[in-house]
C-alpha cells in the first residue's frame, strides 16, 4: 500500500500539470477558477509542496475531472471533441448561394465564432453587424471574392485573409465561381 500511495503521490504534480495544459488553463486561469493561489499551483506542480485533500478537490473541480483520476493509477485521459463534417450545424439564410458550416461550438455563440464558407458561384453573405468592437478574419482558401465592411471594399485570391470591423454592415461576395473560405468573428 505504502508503495502505491509513494507512486501516485510522486505521480501527482506530473499529472495536475498535464490536466491543466489539457483544460488549456495557465496557472493564473486554474487560480482563478479553484481559488487555489497561483503561487501554489506553481509549487505543487513542480512537487516542491503537497497539496491538502481540499486543495486537490477545489483543482479537481476547476479541472471538470473527478478526484479519483487525480488519484489513480491511469494518465488523465486525453479529450478530444471530434465534429463530423456530417454533423456540422449549417446556415443558409444570410444570403444567396452561400452555406456557413458552424466550427466553433454551438453553446459559446457570442463569443470567437469560426465558420467555414461555401460559395456557388455567384454567391453573397450579407451579415449586419455585431457588437461594438467585433472583428472579421476572412481567409481565402480557393476562389476569388469581394469582401465590404462600412465603406471599404477590397478582392481576395486565394490565401489572402482580410480583417476587417463587423460592427458594422459587412459582406463577402463570390466573384469568379465556387468560394471556400474560412471566417473567424473576434468578439470582445
Amino acid at each position: 500500500m505504502a508503495d502505491t500511495t509513494d507512486n501516485i503521490l510522486a505521480k501527482l504534480p506530473a499529472r495536475l500539470k498535464e490536466a491543466r495544459v489539457l483544460k488549456g488553463y495557465s496557472l493564473a486561469a486554474l487560480a482563478a477558477a479553484s481559488g487555489v493561489s497561483r503561487s501554489m499551483l506553481s509549487q505543487i506542480e513542480r512537487g516542491e509542496s503537497s497539496p491538502t485533500i481540499a486543495t486537490l478537490l477545489h483543482m479537481a473541480r476547476a479541472l471538470e475531472l473527478e478526484f479519483s483520476v487525480l488519484m489513480d493509477e491511469v494518465a488523465v485521459p486525453v479529450q478530444i471533441e471530434v465534429l463530423r463534417a456530417r454533423d456540422t450545424p449549417l446556415i443558409e439564410n444570410l444570403g444567396a448561394g452561400c452555406r456557413m458550416r458552424v466550427l466553433s461550438p454551438t453553446d459559446k455563440t457570442g463569443q470567437d465564432e469560426v465558420y467555414e464558407l461555401l460559395f456557388e458561384a455567384g454567391g453573397v453573405l450579407h451579415r449586419s453587424p455585431y457588437e461594438k468592437g467585433a472583428s472579421a478574419h476572412l481567409t481565402i482558401i480557393e476562389g476569388t471574392a469581394d469582401v465590404s465592411s462600412g465603406e471599404g471594399v477590397e478582392r481576395l485570391l486565394p490565401g489572402d485573409t482580410a480583417r476587417y470591423a463587423a460592427d458594422v454592415q459587412h459582406r463577402v461576395a463570390s466573384v469568379e465561381g465556387s468560394v471556400r473560405a474560412f471566417l473567424v468573428i473576434k468578439v470582445p
